[in-house]
């Protein structure tokens, strides 16, 4: 069964966050605001973007 992808976006800047919050974002592979990456659509990586809704937006293709 493949799974998928989802675009997700960087919307607010992970400055003065927690360390934590610090992590998922670059592990989502984000650096800049307003970047965009796509990941594949797993439970992994929706739990990450779970933890930081407020820093990301899921892109509507």
């Amino acid at each position: 069964m493949s799974q998928g992808t989802i675009t997700i976006k960087l919307v607010a800047s992970p400055t003065g966050r927690p360390e934590k919050q610090k992590v998922i974002v670059r592990q989502l592979g984000l650096k800049k605001m307003n970047q965009t990456a796509t990941v594949p659509d797993n439970a992994g990586f929706r739990g990450m973007v779970a933890k930081v809704p407020h820093l990301l937006a899921i892109v509507e293709k």
